[in-house]
């Protein structure tokens, strides 16, 4: 029993990894997967079996190699000496998100709560640094609550859509984009949102003793982040086209369901830009500690406090020229962690 609470345990942190503010709001489902209409469906599975694959093949590489932080892996992948520069890119794009995602938790505060931009950004750091003192103990057990919530209300918005007129629309969807957008589409999206969450994963990993137990939290987690892209999009499809005019597509399908269910969706709005930015701080201090012989929490808060200056004054141009950068990384990445030989389902030197 304690083997499957831990399966479960990694399998819910893989989920709230990936499953960032962009994915909680639906513009990314919209973008990658639901404007390609009827292709979307066969998009979306496929992706899924990247994330089941490739997730999975993440974390046992991290085990077999004793990897303490993503810059191990990327050094195991790409050699020393790129792996170092590869690392540093995504250090400065994993600031430039989270830094986005703090301004995202600051915006949920004044917009649903009636309260100051700041007060969300300081409340939101505090509870980081006091969470990260327990470790990654902490992100396994905050991920084991807020997850099941998420995987309830994609659960809901599948059965609220299943009596609405445009129920069959994600089989009958067109769309008059290019069949080569569509197809690269979840091979972007699933290397992208891996690569980034390499900050989590890796030390998953390395820290989990049993190999048969990453390798099935890895697939049940590939299967869960499959199963809410496949819920978003099945109830996105049902209204579009009119949905894309909104910033939060799937905020206007929750509010739809009511006052509570609506309040449910803002909490979990914050509660998954708050896991994903718990979790990316420590990724992110575990990398810096192997080259700062400082105090981690030192070197937490020094992260913290760049996130914090940059959701003030905006990193949107920095990131309009990583993002196109980090992108075609993130499929050179994704490449080499196929190739890889370490991390098979099997194991490699017949490790247990």
């Amino acid at each position: 029993m304690k083997q499957v609470f831990r399966v479960l345990q990694i399998a819910f942190t893989y989920i709230g990894t990936v499953v960032g503010a962009g994915f909680a709001t639906g513009q990314e489902i919209l973008q990658f997967f639901t404007q390609y209409g009827k292709w979307a469906t066969i998009t979306i599975a496929l992706s899924t079996m990247l994330f089941v694959w490739l997730g999975t093949k993440m974390m046992l590489i991290a085990h077999d190699t004793r990897s303490r932080s993503y810059e191990d892996l990327n050094k195991h992948l790409f050699g020393h000496k790129a792996g170092k520069w590869i690392t540093w890119i995504t250090l400065i794009v994993l600031i430039g998100v989270n830094s986005v995602m703090l301004a995202g938790a600051g915006s949920v505060f004044m917009e649903h709560l009636g309260l100051h931009y700041q007060t969300g950004l300081i409340i939101t750091l505090i509870g980081t640094y006091l969470l990260l003192g327990r470790g990654m103990q902490a992100i396994l057990q905050m991920n084991s609550i807020v997850v099941p919530m998420m995987l309830l209300l994609s659960l809901l918005m599948i059965f609220s859509t299943l009596h609405h007129p445009g129920v069959f629309r994600f089989v009958t969807l067109t769309t008059d984009s290019n069949p080569f957008q569509a197809w690269i589409s979840p091979l972007l999206y699933t290397a992208f949102n891996l690569a980034l969450a390499q900050a989590v994963l890796v030390p998953v990993g390395s820290q989990i003793r049993h190999r048969n137990t990453l390798k099935w939290g890895g697939i049940l987690g590939g299967i869960g982040v499959g199963f809410m892209l496949m819920a978003a999009h099945f109830a996105m499809s049902a209204q579009m086209p009119g949905i894309v005019q909104f910033e939060i597509p799937m905020g206007s399908i929750a509010f739809q369901l009511g006052w509570i269910v609506q309040s449910v969706y803002v909490s979990l709005i914050f509660m998954e830009i708050f896991t994903t930015f718990v979790a990316d701080i420590y990724g992110m201090t575990l990398q810096l500690r192997q080259h700062i012989d400082v105090h981690p929490r030192l070197i937490t808060l020094v992260i913290m406090m760049l996130c914090y200056s940059f959701s003030q004054f905006g990193f949107s141009s920095l990131l309009s020229v990583l993002y196109p950068i980090f992108g075609c990384m993130a499929l050179f990445w994704a490449g080499k962690l196929i190739r890889d030989r370490w991390g098979t389902f099997r194991g490699r030197n017949n490790m247990n």
